[in-house]
């Protein structure tokens, strides 16, 4: 710690420069701006004003003994390790508890504060094994450190009294075990629980030697209301909780610093390894997205990148039909390569296209752009946000000229209303969703505009939400509503609008948006939401003094997706809610880089950072780098390919780390286009459901293979750190390049960060960013360029890159798919804490031990008018399609609409899903899918075909399977 201490330095907070992200300072970081000096131990110290000693004598660099403190809980004060002198005040009070004060001086070490510490230990070590040799936690046990630094060497009580020595371990877990005879009741546990997750799962029960700790009513912990974030292992100080896998592979050795590959908080790592091997993922608490936190899939689910399903080596067939081959990679990419431009020689250049990753990183996704653009000669291509964020992309750059969210994640903390509109944090991006229920702990105010009664809604200890459950396909029409109370109540921001907003649009959209039409009255039929309480959410947001709306897929994924768009970012114009922290529109991106792979130019339409292809300045630029022409015109979006390979004009693919199988609408419409194709070329880590119809099989590589970046939901671009080596050999980047150079389009660099230059060469939002400035500065959040060299936390503090704010009319207009005599019921669908998108990842890890399927929610209601009891086989009809699920009755939602996940292929949940899309952008209506719903006892036609070609195309795989495992097994020898 000394290494981090520099006398000639005065003051080390509130900057976070000098502070090690890998020590515990002991209490939270105080944020006040008045400045208090202090002596510790003879060394001058100043810091904020209400930090505590504890903190400011390790900022001294003192290191005073502690166990109950830690610097993400706030201070509890029950060890009592930690006591000082005070010069002027009686006894010894708790350092950690104790704020500083102007003038005040501290001794840490005297001969009677190291006895009292002795003798503390020597209580607690009473009643504690002593098996330090063979415990899991040894060589890395802050109970061990401790006892040596108080300098503890004999237990005078003995070991005969009342103890926990026999208490019998709980492993129920997949992914830790609780071993309560080695616990201190120290309560990090129980207070990580509650500060930093936010669930409560854990409680301390008993007093005295009787207190334990205990998940829920005493349940273990599989059967509690655990959710299994890790937080209460990251903060236990011995090996009470404690990782399996450190249990049976013993204490990592070296560590390095990843990002996430899940959802779109793009959390920081530390993967702690033993050799090559990965022992286990630690939330970094250097890492702006989440401060140390983590959820259960970053935390603990990782074991599907060295799983035996994996692709190690390339493998070619040229019929589906046919067995996969295991050929080198020199054979694989001729192969691909004769096939691409045998085609486009047959069918014309526009007959191939690419699909870019939103897994795979930002240098790794514009190669693939490039690679369409450059090599294929054409702008057909396309990306998953197609079916996810497109609408977030259009309307945004409509009214506020970028196409991403304003804020950082911890804007929420200054939020003093929060809504919620068509999303799910605390599942589907789970540790945002902890910091949001921290801040409503506090006091901030919650709408929920959402079909279902989500689980924000039932924060401990936060005040009451309001939800607003409308009817699925009705967004435009309360938004109206509520811009409409903002409008004819007089709670507009009149200064904002008339300084920051064109006040051309905003005339026409006022006049628009105060006709009685759009009232909440008149809206009430429509969405099924009470006038009342329309009325109540929308004084409650205007009237906020900071307005913070985060949104989802319930949100775009509709046939208004871009409409509804529009009108948040309406509402926040209208309240002066943007460019200020605390307020924002704040799309909540789903996959890990969906974020990236937008901003590099995925889009048809769009080179990288969202500039369009018809633009001659910009074509300009980027084919005096490429050394090619690029075409003027969009290309196709994933729609129009599937259509077209139908039709028999678009003939090849190269689908990289997607699988659009499995996630695309109307799945068997999807099917047909991939049977129609002559060459689909997939490249991912597993036989997904796509890769079954591919002609070529590419070995990607997972995150912890390779180098590169990843941009998170806020905009944050984090670096991405290889651990291991490539299974296969090579890093994504590395193949996509080489198939470039086997087409004849020479691709020659070194490492991604030659990649990134480029790109920021070529992308004015990227202008500043490099690989030595995110080394420098941990991440940089775009526009990153000379007027914001360090990037920019929150966008639109002084202007739009339009210049004024542009509110649009936002016309609703019912969607074609509603609920009729033949399919009386609402589909909607979403995403599960356990599981992640199509469950390629997660499904081959432990985390199917909380959702082994996909179920079919519906209200009792409901399933009474159709005899259906909790766990009945349902039929489910659409007007394109049939499917099975295991019916599960909730309350969640209204009556009239039912609720499924897609984590699963077998389930079908795309099979009754239609091909209905948003007006500007083609993103999927996944949200309302109109149904009916009937027991039945055997699975649809649809399912036992896609067990019938599963089988096959697993018995076409098994032989090479079994041949790239000779092989691999011989190259590690």
């Amino acid at each position: 710690m000394l290494h981090y201490y520099d006398p000639s330095i005065q003051s080390y907070e509130p900057s976070k420069s000098g502070l090690n992200p890998d020590f515990d300072y002991g209490t939270p970081a105080s944020v006040s701006e008045t400045l208090v000096s202090i002596s510790v131990d003879g060394r001058a110290i100043t810091v904020p004003e209400g930090t505590s000693v504890l903190r400011a004598s390790a900022l001294a660099g003192i290191n005073i003994p502690k166990l109950c403190a830690s610097d993400n809980l706030e201070a509890f004060g029950s060890c009592r390790l930690c006591a000082v002198e005070i010069e002027g005040r009686r006894g010894y009070p708790a350092s950690c508890t104790t704020p500083v004060a102007e003038g005040m001086e501290v001794t840490t070490q005297t001969g009677k504060l190291a006895k009292m510490r002795r003798n503390i230990m020597e209580l607690y070590i009473s009643d504690h094994p002593l098996d330090c040799l063979t415990c899991p936690a040894n060589g890395n046990c802050e109970l061990q450190d401790v006892a040596g630094a108080v300098g503890l060497r004999e237990v005078r009580y003995g070991f005969e009294g009342e103890n926990h020595l026999d208490a019998e371990i709980d492993d129920s877990n997949p992914y830790f075990s609780f071993d309560p005879s080695k616990c201190i009741v120290c309560s990090r546990c129980v207070r990580a629980c509650e500060e930093v997750q936010g669930t409560f799962a854990l409680t301390i029960e008993g007093r005295g030697f009787d207190s334990k700790v205990a998940a829920s009513q005493n349940d273990p912990f599989m059967d509690s209301e655990c959710v299994s974030c890790g937080a209460c292992v990251q903060a236990c100080p011995t090996s009470t909780l404690m990782e399996k896998s450190v249990i049976d592979a013993g204490q990592p050795e070296h560590s390095v610093v990843t990002t996430c590959a899940y959802c779109g908080v793009g959390c920081s790592f530390k993967a702690e390894m033993k050799g090559d091997q990965l022992i286990r993922m630690v939330p970094y608490k250097g890492g702006e997205a989440n401060h140390g936190h983590s959820c259960v899939k970053g935390r603990f689910a990782f074991g599907y990148a060295t799983h035996d399903d994996r692709i190690k080596e390339p493998m070619i067939r040229d019929s589906i039909n046919d067995p996969w081959k295991v050929v080198s990679w020199d054979e694989a990419l001729a192969f691909s390569a004769k096939k691409l431009k045998g085609i486009q020689a047959k069918y014309g250049r526009e007959s191939i296209g690419g699909i870019t990753s939103s897994r795979c990183t930002n240098e790794e996704t514009y190669l693939v752009q490039k690679l369409v653009r450059a090599a294929f000669g054409n702008n057909n291509t396309d990306t998953c946000a197609r079916v996810c964020h497109s609408p977030t992309g259009y309307g945004l750059k409509t009214t506020l000229g970028e196409s991403a969210g304003t804020q950082t994640f911890d804007s929420v903390m200054k939020a003093d209303t929060i809504m919620v509109i068509g999303a799910n944090p605390t599942d589907a991006h789970p540790v945002f969703g902890s910091l949001m229920r921290k801040r409503l702990r506090q006091g901030a105010k919650l709408i929920v505009i959402d079909p279902r009664r989500i689980d924000v809604l039932n924060t401990p200890h936060g005040g009451e939400g309001i939800h607003l459950p409308l009817r699925p396909g009705t967004n435009v029409a309360i938004v109206n509503a509520l811009a409409h109370v903002i409008v004819t109540e007089g709670l507009e921001d009149q200064n904002f609008i008339n300084s920051r907003c064109d006040t051309g649009a905003y005339n026409i959209w006022r006049t628009f948006i105060a006709e009685e039409r759009n009232s909440p009255e008149a809206m009430e039929e429509v969405t099924g939401v009470s006038a009342s309480k329309v009325r109540e959410a929308a004084r409650v947001y205007a009237g906020a003094g900071n307005g913070a709306i985060y949104y989802g897929l319930g949100v775009t994924e509709h046939s208004q997706g871009s409409t509804m768009v529009m009108g948040i970012a309406n509402l926040a114009l209208a309240t002066g809610n943007i460019g200020k922290e605390g307020g924002g529109v704040n799309p909540l991106r789903g996959q890990n880089n969906v974020q990236g792979s937008c901003d590099m130019g995925s889009f048809p339409h769009e080179l990288p950072g969202y500039q369009h292809v018809n633009d001659p300045k910009v074509r300009e630029r980027f084919q005096s780098v490429w050394g090619v022409p690029i075409d003027d015109e969009p290309g196709l979006r994933i729609p129009n390919m599937f259509d077209a390979a139908i039709a028999g004009t678009f003939k090849a693919m190269y689908v990289q780390g997607e699988d659009i199988a499995q996630s695309d609408p109307n799945t068997q419409h999807v099917e047909a286009a991939l049977k129609s194709l002559d060459c689909l070329i997939v490249q991912d880590i597993f036989l997904n459901e796509t890769a079954k119809y591919a002609h070529v099989l590419l070995p990607g590589s997972t995150f912890l293979e390779k180098n590169g970046t990843f941009t998170n939901a806020e905009r944050r671009i984090n670096r991405v750190r290889k651990v291991m080596e490539p299974i296969a050999g090579m890093e994504d980047w590395q193949v996509t390049m080489a198939l470039s150079n086997a087409l004849g389009y020479p691709m020659n660099y070194n490492h991604p960060s030659e990649i990134m230059d480029e790109i920021a060469s070529l992308t004015p939002t990227f202008t500043g960013v490099d690989y030595d400035k995110l080394e420098q500065l941990g991440s940089i959040q775009w526009p990153c360029n000379d007027d914001n060299p360090q990037g920019t936390p929150t966008m639109h503090e002084v202007e739009f890159p339009i210049g004024k704010g542009r509110f649009a009319v936002t016309e609703y207009l019912a969607t074609e798919e509603r609920a009729s005599r033949r399919f009386p019921l609402l589909l909607t669908t979403g995403r599960i804490l356990s599981q992640y998108n199509v469950g390629a990842q997660t499904r081959r890890t432990n985390n199917s031990d909380w959702h082994e399927e996909d179920v079919l929610e519906l209200h009792p209601s409901d399933a009474e008018l159709r005899g259906v009891s909790d766990g009945d086989w349902l039929g489910i009809s659409s007007r394109v399609g049939h499917t099975v699920l295991r019916a599960k009755l909730s309350t969640r939602m209204l009556p009239g609409v039912v609720y499924t996940t897609f984590h699963h292929p077998g389930s079908g949940a795309n099979v009754v899903t239609t091909d209905n899309s948003d007006w500007a952008t083609n993103c999927p209506e996944y949200k309302v899918t109109a149904v009916q719903v009937e027991k039945v006892s055997q699975p649809s036609d649809w399912q036992r075909d896609f067990v019938d070609f599963d089988k096959r195309q697993q018995a076409l795989l098994k032989p090479a399977m079994g041949q790239q495992e000779s092989r691999h097994a011989n190259t590690l020898k």
